[in-house]
């Protein structure tokens, strides 16, 4: 059967959507429709291989699309892409305030720093203007709480984080679990290791790579580096290499380094060497500003005791 005859008469039956029947789509292997779930029970054991197949194919394709950015995303007021944690004398790039749940950038929080300090004003979120709790643990655990509840992903997240470094992984995965299908990708990354140590859940491998996965195509670089251990396990080097160097695009170090060693090992074509070069820096130098760099300066400083 064609595409084109699937996408016009149930698989099954034959009925057709010129008989005012509406037909519905096999969403796994998006191939044929039918009119009815019994036409698609009747005509599962027949469709079942092909689908398999393709749905594997389009999972593929999904997987190994490089995504626009990472899973930060943007600053959402310079609008610059967030650079991924673990840099530069391993600072973090961005903070989450719990009044609103935005990551905001260190430039901004900075930018956000001075003019309070120079305004003499109290200091609040530099996203939502609400008044900060700064140290106060019970008030942001009371602000992610009241998040939470309104079905906010970083929330359910954060204090999912809370659970796990308190001791609670039974806790914490219950958390991750309500913010992974509400599509929080630190979430995903964060269950897919839950399922792979056992901790607040039996050791899973199925469920530890599709978390994984879902991390990856969500723009998760270090998802993609967990994905290319597991893929080299398996002996297949032509899929790990290829998430290091989707991975390396988006900036991640990690991921750059392991292509350099797989070209040097000759397991790494020199276009594809090449190519992750050039996209590490274009990805690198996306998240780059005057601002920023100010911000670097002065945390480095205050971290060593000069403020």
């Amino acid at each position: 059967m064609s595409n084109t005859e699937g996408d016009e008469v149930c698989a099954n039956c034959g009925k057709t959507a010129v008989d005012d029947v509406k037909l519905k789509i096999c969403t796994a292997c998006k191939l044929v429709k039918y009119c009815s779930v019994e036409c698609q029970r009747n005509h599962r054991p027949q469709h079942k291989k092909v689908c398999k197949k393709r749905a594997a194919q389009l999972r593929d394709n999904l997987l190994f699309t490089q995504p626009d950015g990472t899973h930060l995303g943007e600053c959402p007021l310079c609008c610059l892409p967030q650079p991924i944690d673990g840099g530069r004398d391993d600072m973090n790039n961005s903070m989450i305030y719990s009044c609103c749940c935005k990551r905001i950038c260190r430039g901004c929080s900075y930018a956000n720093y001075l003019r309070e300090k120079e305004q003499g004003l109290e200091q609040k979120c530099p996203y939502c203007r609400e008044e900060l709790p700064l140290t106060k643990e019970d008030e942001v655990h009371q602000n992610y709480m009241k998040r939470a509840k309104a079905n906010d992903p970083v929330a359910l997240c954060e204090l999912g984080n809370r659970c796990d470094r308190e001791g609670n992984f039974e806790g914490a995965v219950e958390y991750w679990k309500k913010a992974a299908a509400l599509g929080d990708i630190e979430s995903h990354q964060n269950l897919s290791l839950m399922y792979h140590e056992g901790q607040g859940v039996e050791r899973d491998e199925k469920k530890k790579i599709y978390h994984a996965e879902e991390a990856a195509i969500g723009g998760h670089p270090r998802a993609r580096n967990n994905l290319s251990v597991i893929e080299q396990n398996r002996g297949r080097h032509d899929r790990a290499m290829q998430h290091l160097i989707i991975a390396a695009k988006q900036g991640f170090d990690d991921g750059l380094e392991a292509v350099k060693k797989g070209f040097s090992y000759g397991i790494v074509s020199k276009e594809d060497f090449e190519a992750a070069l050039r996209g590490h820096q274009a990805a690198v130098d996306a998240t780059k500003s005057e601002q920023r760099e100010k911000a670097y300066d002065f945390y480095k400083r205050r971290a060593r005791g000069f403020y």
